[in-house]
């Protein structure tokens, strides 16, 4: 127990360590997409991360079967899909509502995960559920427009996102227990890769080549292949092992502190008081997600 309990931990900081990551992206690639369309963007980020991640674990190919290859694909379907509707979204909606009505997840994934794990969510999931859907509220919905319930195309677009990156980490929690985590998230990349690569030139601009002589471009594929696609997501699908889904996607929705805390310290973007409650509201969540179950379990062996 004790040893099971320690891998949560770690890889509780692992997940926390992924939005850290995924937060910091926000200002790496904030100028590289003044250059490169984003469904460019995808498709290269994923094919890369494809090509890496096959090459440091090549060996592990020896062992793929049929059922991981299919699993990783249909999580690829799901990865790509959640990224495009959300960039696709971002064009139509404000930054804001974008980030926000992504992390509808937090809420999803014990509801969708319920009938399929077959174990309801605690109480105390549903209240960290409810505090961080609160807090990043109040990080993102900045009224921008000063109609910020008012839903659009890029709205609903968001949603959609919301919803299959929830199934994304379902489906993640669902096939990692029995399947070689690094092959799952090889085929996932690689299926989101290509589906962004052939999508691209129709969705975005023609690619123009020279683009790869601009440092802030290369520096930020490589930023968003090596780190946030092919460190995090497999810090994600092997956290995913060791830690609830319902509980990864509260660690995962910290990304949005994180953005506002690197944009603020990078950037000189202002933190109202607003914002920074919000981000003490997630905190809270964490807390409330890690320390309420580790007090039932010392209450129960007591």
């Amino acid at each position: 127990m004790n040893y099971n309990m320690n891998l949560k931990y770690i890889f509780s900081a692992g997940l926390i360590l992924t939005a850290a990551i995924w937060g910091f992206a926000f200002v790496i690639v904030k100028d590289s997409l003044e250059y490169i369309g984003p469904t460019w963007m995808v498709g290269i980020r994923f094919t890369v991360a494809a090509i890496c991640l096959s090459l440091i674990f090549i060996r592990r190919f020896k062992s793929l079967d049929k059922k991981t290859f299919l699993h990783g694909c249909l999580l690829g379907l799901f990865l790509f899909t959640a990224y495009e509707t959300q960039t696709i979204g971002c064009n139509y909606t404000t930054a804001g509502k974008n980030a926000f009505l992504t992390t509808v997840y937090v809420i999803l994934v014990p509801l969708l995960g319920w009938p399929i794990f077959k174990k309801r969510p605690a109480w105390f999931v549903w209240l960290a559920a409810f505090l961080s859907v609160t807090g990043i509220a109040l990080l993102a919905l900045n009224g921008e427009t000063g109609k910020w319930y008012v839903m659009n195309k890029g709205d609903v677009l968001t949603l959609i996102c919301g919803f299959f990156y929830a199934v994304h980490i379902i489906g993640g929690a669902l096939f990692v227990k029995d399947e070689d985590v690094i092959l799952l998230t090889v085929f996932q990349f690689l299926v989101a890769g290509v589906l962004g690569l052939a999508i691209a030139p129709f969705a975005d601009a023609p690619l123009e080549m020279s683009l790869f002589g601009n440092r802030n471009v290369v520096v930020s594929l490589l930023y968003l292949a090596l780190l946030s696609s092919m460190l995090c997501f497999c810090l994600q699908n092997i956290g995913l092992k060791y830690v609830p889904s319902s509980l990864a996607s509260l660690f995962l929705s910290l990304e949005s502190v994180f953005g506002v805390f690197f944009s603020a310290l990078i950037l000189g973007e202002r933190l109202s008081f607003k914002m920074a409650l919000g981000c003490v509201l997630i905190f809270a969540a964490i807390l409330v997600a890690e320390v309420i179950p580790g007090f039932f379990i010392k209450k129960t062996e007591a």
